[in-house]
Order: structure tokens, then C-alpha cells, then sequence
């Protein structure tokens, strides 16, 4: 069963039809077509990717962190960096500079340019969310009181020598289906910060209200590791950069959830997959997290989004080294179904996620 495809992949679908030998397809570009560059952009917007009123550091960490994830997709190593930033005028740009260059240091990612403005009046722009939507990744606030905060990065990513470029369209049947980190956690995280939990000073702050989970030590550090996990997620570049390195793999940075990214990768392929999804990798304490939050865990864990972690492709005899923690939840079909195997028996699984156009 071919993929069901809503607003952003009918549009890129659509797009793709109507460009020369288009380049878009993967995470990011390969420039030129074969050549030694890949290059990505991503944006974080008040009130769409995070609450208003986040720490500016936070926020610059952030920024470049799912922008790298794109590269790790494409096993590509950072090499520059240019930011476009709309911001009010008591925006306070140097802390978001230090973290954002102190960021990129830590990557050996150069900032090499980019464009700062100022952004419109308060209330000509703004976004709100739905509390408790396992398709909006988008934590939940109102719009910023000072106008718009966005800030858009591009990268600048090189191939290692003797290394190839990662692709969405390497997979194969027989393949095994692997995710290269825990999923479900980061939109655990969003719903508490939906909620009000918030990250100052380095501490993560539950929910007013939500002070009977501090009694319950286990889930209040579930809670916390969650919404750090959302606000400061971690690339997963070494990952990346081995798979580049192997003979055969697929690979996608699963940031709209694992089940339409899922969706997205079998569609480049030509294939399908069968997921296991009592193989899902899931944090400590999540399933009891999502007890307490009153969602489903496979649900948010296939659908919730922003996981940033790698789901990926590799033949059967290859196994990633145990230090990335990657977990194998399927494989790769000929057909063109996806599906979970649930109770020994097949059920189509849908491209459930975030879609920037529809909302899911």
C-alpha cells in the first residue's frame, strides 16, 4: 500500500515534479548533484517550535542541535553555518551568540555569515498550539509579546573521504529496520511543557500544580529528562558518519515522528516495512510518564515527533557498534506496506506525525 501523503509531502511531491533534476528528496542537499556538500536549513519560530519566553541560550542550542540532525541523516561532517535572525530590539543577542558560538565550537562548525533583522510590532504574527496533540511537536505558548522570534540556520556539511552520502532511497528488502535512539521522550516533554513546565537556570521546573509528582521521584525525573530531552536534543553525527561508511544503508532523521518519517524513507526506497513495536526503544520511565500524562506510549512514541534520532537501514549481517544504543524495530519489505506486527498479526500503520501544513 503506497504511503498516504497529506499537505507537505503532496506539496513536495508536487514541487519535486516541477524541478530540473530536483535535489530535494533527502535531509538535506548534496551540491553538486555528486559532489562534496550537503547543505540543510531548518527554523525555530515563537509559538510554532518552542514557548515564548525560552531562555535565548536554550534556544540557540536548540537551533543548531536539529539542524545537525539533518547532516547526521546524511552522514555528513559540519563544516559552516548562517544564521537569519528576526528578533525584537531588546532581544539580547549576545547571549544567544555566546551559546550559539560556544555551540558550534563544540562541532568545529564555523559561523560564516547570515542576516539579522528586526522583527514586526507585537501582535501582526503570532502561532498557538493544542495542548496534548500527539501531532504538533510544537511546545504550547502564545505569541510573543514583542513581536515575532525567529531564527533560521543553514548548514554547510562535507563528506569524509571514503565515505558516501546517506540516503532516504538505499533501503532493501530483507533489510533490517533500526532506530538509532529512544522515541516518544522529547514529545512527553513538549505536553509537559504545553503544561507549563519550564527550563531556567539550568533546572527543569514542573507544572504548577503537578508538586504530588515530586513524591514520586522516578516520575518527576522521567518528567525532567523529558523536557530537557525536547529542548536540547542531541545529534547523532557519529552514527551518522558510521553509516556512511557502510556498503549498503538507508537512513532519516526522524523529526515528524517515526511513523511518517518511516513512511517517508520506504517512499524513496520503493519498499515497505514490518515494525515491531514491542521493540520501539523507550527512556526510563516513559511508559509510566505517559500514565500520568494520559497518552498512549506506542502511540506517541511512533507519532509524537522531534526525536532526532536516526531511523535507519543495514543488511542483515551488519550491527551497529553497541556504543550508539541503537535498537533494531523491523525490516524491510518488498511490498510497498507498512505495517506493525501486533499479536502475530499485520495492521497498517499510518504516516501519523507532524505535518507542517495540515497540522497533523
Amino acid at each position: 500500500m503506497a504511503p498516504a501523503l497529506d499537505g507537505e509531502d503532496r506539496l513536495l511531491r508536487w514541487l519535486r515534479r516541477r524541478l530540473d533534476r530536483p535535489l530535494i528528496g533527502d535531509d538535506a542537499a548534496v551540491l553538486p548533484a555528486t559532489g562534496p556538500f550537503a547543505v540543510t536549513v531548518d527554523s525555530q519560530i515563537a509559538g510554532v517550535h518552542f514557548v515564548p519566553g525560552l531562555d535565548v541560550a536554550v534556544l540557540a542550542e536548540r537551533l543548531l542541535a536539529v539542524n545537525l540532525s539533518d547532516l547526521a541523516a546524511m552522514g555528513a561532517i559540519p563544516s559552516y553555518a548562517f544564521l537569519a535572525l528576526t528578533a525584537a530590539p531588546d532581544f539580547d543577542h549576545r547571549r544567544f551568540f555566546r551559546a550559539l558560538l560556544a555551540a558550534c565550537a563544540r562541532h568545529r562548525l564555523r559561523l560564516a555569515g547570515g542576516d539579522l533583522s528586526r522583527s514586526p510590532a507585537a501582535g501582526a504574527a503570532g502561532a498557538t498550539g493544542a495542548a496534548g496533540s500527539v501531532a504538533s511537536p510544537a511546545p504550547i505558548g502564545s505569541p510573543a509579546s514583542a513581536g515575532v522570534l525567529a531564527a533560521t540556520l543553514t548548514l554547510i556539511g562535507r563528506r569524509r573521504p571514503g565515505s558516501r552520502w546517506l540516503r532516504r532511497g538505499g533501503a532493501a528488502p530483507g533489510h533490517r529496520l533500526w532506530l538509532g535512539g529512544t522515541a516518544g521522550e522529547s514529545a512527553a516533554g513538549r505536553l509537559l511543557i504545553g503544561a507549563g513546565a519550564r527550563l531556567a537556570a539550568g533546572r527543569v521546573a514542573l507544572p504548577a500544580g503537578w508538586a504530588g509528582w515530586e513524591k514520586r521521584r522516578r516520575l518527576a525525573a522521567a518528567a525532567r529528562r523529558a523536557v530537557r530531552r525536547h529542548l536540547l536534543p542531541q545529534p547523532q553525527l557519529a552514527l551518522g558518519q558510521w553509516l556512511a561508511r557502510q556498503p549498503a544503508a538507508a537512513a532519516i532523521d526522524v523529526s515528524d515522528g517515526v511513523g511518517r518519517d518511516l513512511h517517508r524513507l520506504c517512499g524513496e526506497s520503493g519498499v515497505g516495512a514490518r515494525v515491531e513495536p514491542d521493540q520501539l526503544p523507550l527512556a526510563a520511565g516513559f511508559t509510566a510518564l505517559c500514565v500520568a500524562l494520559g497518552v498512549t506510549p506506542v502511540e506517541l512514541a511512533l507519532g509524537g515527533g522531534e526525536d532526532y534520532v536516526l531511523l535507519f537501514t543495514l543488511p542483515e549481517d551488519v550491527v551497529p557498534p553497541t556504543r550508539f544504543g541503537c535498537r533494531a524495530i523491523g525490516r524491510i519489505t518488498a511490498s510497498r506496506r507498512v505495517s506493525l506486527i501486533t499479536g502475530g498479526a499485520l495492521c497498517d500503520l499510518p504516516a501519523i506525525g507532524w505535518d507542517h501544513l495540515t497540522r497533523g
